[in-house]
């Protein structure tokens, strides 16, 4: 039988090392699954440290040899030639940090800065070095972040620009993101808003096309997916930003549209009878069986029923407390952890229904496929939802899913997490087929990060942390774009950027500041509350007499009960102890106008 692998290619080996033998130069590296593989190391590779958006290259090739202890995990990039059964030389090799042990992502400050690279190259691309004016703003930016002749503002994209700025400025503390966040919840709230008043509830356009001085309203989507429909996730999604910034301001107005949106979510998307939430309604009727809806009439999927939980339903409750949230949050729950799981059948939940909750398997693109990434995104959602209100069903889920998805939806050899795969084998496949291609998006790299880190910093162990470790390796090795800033939308299964299409955008339908800055935002909370037990600073720019009984709630996440507490607070840059330290809330001064509020939590130490 022929050799199938007779050809050079060149390929990326995630793994432990094993030994190194400096006078053969051969290292043996172990991957995540145990598999063993020899490296030669005589055609002198480079070496360099992993490093964060703004740093520049840390070269390691002169420190090679000392820095291969066994135990070290790191990233080999080579060539395999096909003589002699296999020979793999490597070319580049990167470290993860200067000692055996150390990870530069666990560093207390890298996600912080990492957010303030990305929001620093997303204002510089929308607004240049102008005044914050939004009707400036595009969805499509290019690579290295200048606009497209595209002149279409997707409500959804600025929503999540603003999500990005909002937890910027809480992070960091700096005023020209809460500018950028507050420009951009009352561009939103004027141009894509729309107030029933007869309906008492609030709907978002998908967005506007902007000619010169006109604009014409997009009222429903333009994304082939969800044509001339009103899709549930592109209203979630419309709060994502206005809610983080809520937080950070405590405006009313802002939870005055959530309210009357979610409104809208119970009186016209809703299944009353079996439960749930539709994915679609018509845009006449406000009917989520109209026939105009076509595939998509009385259709339930993930983002209708979990998506309001990341997108702004946690933060809603973060910033008021309010029951009637929490409540939501445990109906959704309830109903993922019913519906969703499907392992007599597959390894991955199933994401489509029709409207009893039977299985569709024919929806246009997912068909019987698994995107890899929702399935770690639950898992990351329930262990938060945990936090609130404890559950076997919550905590079993997800400890299930973080120990099924290594082997059936990370690359077990390369490192990071794969997109869309078949839910099920045929015949005498050994592996899940990929849908389309082999390449990772960042989005469920952003899953697969959180999702570990949560267990491993609340009910999990050494292999959560080595998970999420792994995954936060690959993220920042392979996505931070450092010739043109933030992070890149897809990588090849090497870790090689792929600059196609829409792929190669920095803003697109898909992509804006949304998921990696919610990555940095929480992989510094998760980090450093829960795994490595650091302290933390968070800001707030509120108005006291906003805030009922003007009280500030600064939990970061839906975090453990007595996890965290506040260490101390300053108000206007001095000290400040009229605080709860175990509550997480601070009693603001009765005074007129905003209070720049900065609070340091401490992790307590665990029993």
């Amino acid at each position: 039988m022929a050799d199938a692998v007779s050809f050079s290619f060149s390929d990326t080996i995630a793994g432990y090392v094993v030994r190194f033998d400096s006078g053969t130069r051969v290292l043996r590296l172990k991957t995540s699954d145990g598999r063993e593989f020899d490296v030669s190391l005589a055609g002198g590779p480079s070496a360099e440290l992993v490093r964060n958006l703004d740093e520049p290259y840390i070269d390691a090739s002169g420190h090679i040899d000392e820095m291969l202890s066994p135990g070290r995990f790191l990233f080999v990039h080579g060539v395999r030639y096909p003589e002699q059964g296999g020979r793999y030389d490597a070319k580049r090799l990167v470290f993860l940090g200067r000692g055996a042990e150390d990870y530069r992502f666990e560093e207390p400050s890298w996600w912080i800065k990492q957010i303030e690279s990305l929001a620093d190259f997303y204002r510089r691309a929308q607004f240049g070095d102008g005044p914050v004016d939004f009707t400036e703003y595009r969805t499509e930016i290019r690579l290295g972040g200048d606009k497209t002749a595209s002149h279409v503002q997707e409500t959804d994209t600025i929503s999540r620009l603003v999500y990005g700025m909002a937890s910027a400025y809480l992070l960091t503390g700096k005023d020209e993101y809460l500018e950028v966040a507050e420009r951009g919840t009352e561009y939103l709230r004027k141009h894509m808003r729309v107030v029933d008043s007869e309906e008492d509830v609030v709907f978002w356009y998908h967005g506007i096309s902007v000619d010169g001085d006109s604009e014409r309203k997009l009222f429903t989507s333009e994304f082939s997916d969800d044509y001339d429909a009103i899709p549930m996730y592109e209203q979630i999604y419309a709060l994502a930003g206005p809610i983080q910034t809520y937080r950070v301001t405590g405006d009313v107005r802002i939870k005055n549209d959530a309210d009357a949106t979610i409104r809208l979510f119970d009186k016209f998307f809703f299944d009353p009878e079996q439960g749930g939430y539709y994915s679609h309604i018509d845009p006449i009727l406000f009917s989520a069986d109209h026939e105009s809806l076509g595939e998509n009439a009385e259709r339930k999927n993930w983002n209708s029923v979990g998506d309001h939980a990341p997108a702004y339903l946690i933060n809603l409750y973060l910033a008021t407390g309010d029951q009637k949230y929490a409540d939501f949050l445990e109906y959704t729950f309830d109903t993922i952890a019913d519906k969703f799981p499907d392992y007599e059948n597959s390894p991955f939940v199933q994401e489509r229904f029709f409207r009893d909750w039977s299985h569709d398997k024919a929806h246009s693109w997912q068909q019987d496929r698994a995107v890899v990434g929702h399935n770690l995104k639950i898992a990351w959602n329930l262990m938060r939802m945990n936090s609130l209100k404890a559950k076997p069903a919550y905590e079993e889920l997800a400890k299930k899913i973080g120990e099924i998805m290594p082997a059936v939806g990370s690359d077990v050899q390369r490192g990071g997490w794969y997109d869309v795969v078949e839910r099920t084998k045929a015949g005498d496949e050994e592996t899940y087929r990929f849908a389309w291609h082999d390449r990772k998006a960042w989005w469920q790299q952003e899953q697969a990060i959180l999702a570990y880190l949560i267990l491993g910093g609340t009910v999990g162990g050494d292999a959560d942390v080595r998970e999420a470790r792994q995954a936060e390796a690959f993220y920042n090795t392979f996505f931070l774009d450092h010739d043109e800033g933030a992070v890149y939308f897809n990588v090849l299964a090497s870790g090689t950027p792929y600059l196609l299409g829409t792929e190669r955008l920095k803003g697109s339908h898909s992509m804006s500041m949304y998921h990696s800055a919610e990555l940095c935002y929480l992989a510094a909370v998760y980090n450093n509350l829960l795994v490595n037990g650091r302290e933390m600073d968070f800001h707030f720019q509120p108005d006291p007499t906003g805030l009922p009984d003007r009280i500030l709630r600064v939990s970061p996440d839906l975090l453990p009960a007595g996890s965290v507490r506040i260490a101390s607070v300053e108000i206007d840059e001095k000290p400040y102890t009229d605080f709860d330290a175990d509550a997480l809330t601070v009693r603001l001064p009765d005074v007129q106008g905003r209070v720049k509020v900065k609070v340091r939590l401490r992790p307590v130490a665990k029993k």
